[in-house]
C-alpha cells in the first residue's frame, strides 16, 4: 500500500475508515522486517501520524489497530525519532498500564487486569510490545525511558503479577529484560530502589508453583504432575533472564545473600521440573545455569541442603539430585558436539566452582566422572564415558573449552599433578600445567580435605608399565634402530638435529626447558651459567 495515499487518507477520514486503513496495511506488512530505504521519511510521518492519533483517547479498538502499525513501525530504528521522545514513551508507558513515576494518569494505571475487556488487555500487550522494540532499536529512547522512569513503572507491575494474564506478563518481562541488558545504570536503580531481584524472585516462585516446606527447600514436584504448561515456562525463562542481568555484579551483603539462597532453591526447584519437550527442559536448565554462575559460591549448598527430602549417607546425608541434573545437562551439551563456548563452558565453570568450595559436591562428582581406574589399557580420551569426552576437550581447539574443561578436571583431583596425570595423561594435561606453572609437578593453590582416593588393585598393578605420556598400557613397539650400524644411527641423529637447528632458526619452533618452579624458559636461558662474582680463581 502507498504510504503517501495512507497519510493523506488519515488526515481527512474518519475514525473508521481511517481504521481500516490502517489494518489494511497491518496485514500487508505484518511479515515485514526489512523497510525501503527512500520511503524512511513517509514512514517517520506515519509514525508521528499514529501517536496524534493515540493521543486522542480512541476506542480501544482503534488504539490496538494504531499500535499494531506502530509496531510494524518500530522494527525499523531508522524512523523511530517522533516515539523516542518523552511524549511518545510517556503515551506509550500509560497505553501499556505501567503505573509509577511519571509514567501514564491515574486512571488508566488503576484499572485491574480482570476489569479489562478484551480490547483493552489487546491494547496493553500491543503498547509492551511496541515498547519492546523501541527501546532495543533506539538509544534515544533508551535514555527516556531513565528520564520517564519506566523502571519503577515495571517493577510496580511486577509486584503485581498474581494478576497477569500470559502475554502482560510476557512483555513486561521482557521489556525489564531488554532495559537492563542495555542499560547499566537502570540494572542498579532498580535493585536498590526498586527491589527487581525480590520481585522477579517472587514472579519465578509463583510461576513455578514453589511450596516451601523449609526455608530454603521446596517440595519435590509430583512424579505423576503434567509437565510444567507452554505459558509458565515462557515466562519463567523471560524472568531466568531478567535476573540473570541484575545479579551480574552484585556486591553481596546479608540482604542480598538471603534473597541469593532463595533463589538458588527456586533454581533447585526448576531442575527438578519436566517441561512439555526435552528442547524446552534443556532451555530452562541453560538459564538456570547461567544464573546459578552469578551467585555466591557459598549460596550452592542450597542445591544440597534438603533434609525433608532426604540425602545420601556416604556424601554427608546430602542430597545430590540436582547435581545430577547439572551433570546430565552438562554431558548432553558434550554431545551436541557444538557451540561449546556458550553452551558448556557456563556448566563447567558452574560444577568446577561448586566442587572447589564445597567437598560433597565434588566428592560426588568425581565418583561420577573419575571413578576408580581398572582398564588402563585404552588412551583416557578415547571411549564413550563422561570422563573419556572431558579429557577429549582438553586439547580442544578453543583456549577458552579446553582450558575449562582441564580445570574441571583439575578440581575434581584436587589439584594435584599427580592425580590429574593419571587419569589424563601428559600430553593432555600438559597445556593446564603449562598455564600454572606445574610442569614440574606438585598443587594448587586450594585447599582440600585430606581424605585420599584409594587406586584399585588392577590399577596398582599396571602402574609401572603406563606411558605417563599418553595415560595408557602401549603394546610394545619394534625399535626402529635395531638393525641399524652404528654409522646410520650417528647420520640420522645428525640429521634430527639439523633439522630442529634449522627449525629453530627460522623461528618455527623455539626449544624450551622447565624451570625448578615448573614453568617453561627458552633452553638457552635455563642452560646459562651464572656468572661468579666472589672473586676466586679456583675451579
Amino acid at each position: 500500500m502507498d504510504l503517501k495515499h495512507i497519510l493523506s487518507k488519515l488526515e481527512n477520514s474518519s475514525e473508521e475508515d481511517a481504521e481500516t486503513l490502517l489494518q489494511q496495511f497491518n496485514r500487508e506488512n505484518s511479515r515485514t522486517f526489512t523497510f525501503e530505504k527512500n520511503e524512511e521519511t513517509l514512514r517517520s510521518k506515519l509514525c508521528q501520524s499514529v501517536l496524534t492519533i493515540l493521543q486522542r483517547r480512541v476506542r480501544p479498538r482503534y488504539q490496538r489497530t494504531c499500535l499494531e502499525t506502530l509496531r510494524i513501525l518500530s522494527r525499523d530504528k531508522r524512523v523511530l525519532a517522533p516515539v523516542a521522545t518523552k511524549d511518545g514513551m510517556l503515551l506509550l508507558g500509560g497505553l501499556a498500564r505501567l503505573h509509577g513515576g511519571h509514567n501514564g494518569d491515574d486512571n488508566q494505571n488503576s484499572t485491574h487486569e480482570d476489569d479489562r475487556s478484551e480490547d483493552e488487555e489487546k491494547v496493553v500487550v500491543e503498547a509492551l510490545k511496541c515498547l519492546c522494540n523501541v527501546v532495543y532499536n533506539s538509544p534515544e529512547a533508551q535514555q527516556v525511558s531513565v528520564d520517564v522512569q519506566l523502571a519503577h513503572g515495571l517493577c510496580a507491575s511486577l509486584s503485581a503479577a498474581r494478576t497477569w494474564h500470559h502475554e502482560v506478563g510476557l512483555f513486561t518481562l521482557r521489556l525489564v529484560f531488554l532495559l537492563s541488558a542495555l542499560r547499566s545504570d537502570v540494572r542498579g536503580v532498580m535493585k536498590r530502589e526498586w527491589h527487581a531481584v525480590r520481585l522477579l524472585s517472587e514472579v519465578l516462585e509463583h510461576t513455578l508453583d514453589v511450596r516451601w516446606v523449609g526455608p530454603h527447600e521446596a517440595a519435590s514436584p509430583d512424579p505423576q504432575a503434567s509437565p510444567m504448561p507452554a505459558d509458565d515456562n515462557e515466562r519463567a525463562m523471560e524472568t531466568l533472564k531478567a535476573l540473570f542481568n541484575l545479579t551480574l555484579s552484585s556486591t553481596g551483603g546479608d540482604e542480598d545473600d538471603r534473597q541469593f539462597r532463595v533463589i538458588a532453591a527456586i533454581l533447585r526447584h526448576l531442575l527438578m521440573l519436566k517441561t512439555e519437550t526435552e528442547e524446552k527442559t534443556e532451555e530452562a536448565h541453560s538459564h538456570a545455569v547461567n544464573l546459578l554462575n552469578n551467585l555466591p559460591v557459598p549460596c550452592l549448598d542450597v542445591l544440597i541442603d534438603v533434609p525433608v527430602q532426604g540425602g545420601q549417607e556416604k556424601y554427608g546425608g546430602k542430597n545430590m539430585d540436582a547435581i545430577q541434573k547439572l551433570l546430565d545437562f552438562m554431558e548432553k551439551r558434550i554431545d551436541k558436539g557444538s557451540n561449546y563456548k556458550e553452551g558448556l563452558t557456563p556448566v563447567l565453570s558452574l560444577l568446577t566452582e561448586g566442587s572447589r568450595c564445597h567437598r560433597e559436591i565434588r566428592r560426588y562428582i568425581k565418583a561420577q566422572v573419575l571413578p576408580p581406574l581398572k582398564d588402563v589399557k585404552i588412551r583416557p580420551e578415547v571411549g564413550s564415558t563422561l570422563r573419556n569426552k572431558l579429557v577429549r576437550l582438553m586439547t580442544h581447539v578453543d583456549m577458552g573449552v579446553k582450558q575449562t574443561a582441564a580445570e574441571f578436571l583439575f578440581v575434581l583431583c584436587k589439584e594435584s599433578v599427580d592425580n590429574l596425570l593419571k587419569y589424563t595423561g601428559y600430553g593432555n594435561a600438559a597445556g593446564l600445567l603449562v598455564a600454572r606453572g606445574l610442569l614440574a609437578g606438585g598443587r594448587g593453590e586450594t585447599q582440600y580435605s585430606e581424605d585420599e582416593d584409594s587406586d584399585t588393585e588392577e590399577y596398582k598393578s599396571a602402574k609401572p608399565f603406563i606411558n605417563p605420556i599418553t595415560g595408557h598400557i602401549e603394546e610394545p613397539m619394534p625399535n626402529p634402530i635395531e638393525e641399524m650400524t652404528e654409522d646410520q644411527k650417528e647420520y640420522e641423529a645428525e640429521k634430527l638435529a639439523n633439522m630442529f637447528d634449522k627449525l629453530s632458526r627460522q623461528n618455527v619452533i623455539r626449544p624450551m626447558s622447565v624451570r625448578p618452579d615448573g614453568t617453561l624458559a627458552p633452553l638457552e636461558e635455563t642452560l646459562r651459567v651464572p656468572e661468579d662474582h666472589s672473586g676466586s680463581d679456583s675451579d
